[in-house]
């Protein structure tokens, strides 16, 4: 598989943070600095974008997504010791309930920058 410009951005700019913060923060700081660093790149991003969710074309809600970058990645950020199932589960529905390609989970809580790179089975990346 080809290394994707667009999601290797995104990770670099976690790497940043984390290299500079290390773990042990509560998520929100981790999401302000990736903001920051976000802005410092060409990329067109939203934090705290809210996505309405549909039932079979009936909406039951909305939730928000951490990042929505170039309006095809949606970034799900942890501040967690150990990344687990439902936390990956949480990720995999927002891409497809939101109809994105593709997804970052960002995990800033353990000694090392955690992501998984998550897709939606309907879009070809």
């Amino acid at each position: 598989m080809e290394r994707d410009p667009l999601t290797y951005t995104i990770i670099g700019c976690a790497l940043k943070v984390h290299n500079a913060l290390g773990n042990g923060f509560q998520e929100v700081i981790y999401q302000r600095c990736l903001e920051i660093e976000l802005r410092n790149t060409a990329l067109d991003f939203a934090r705290e974008q809210e996505q309405e969710i549909y039932y079979y074309g009936t909406h039951v809600g909305t939730r928000r997504a951490d990042f929505v970058v170039e309006n095809k990645v949606i970034v799900e950020l942890k501040a967690v010791i150990k990344l687990e199932d439902v936390h990956l589960a949480q990720a995999k529905n927002y891409v497809i309930a939101y109809d994105f390609p593709r997804g970052l989970l960002i995990n800033f809580g353990a000694r090392s920058l955690e992501y998984k790179l998550v897709f939606n089975p309907k879009h070809t990346v």
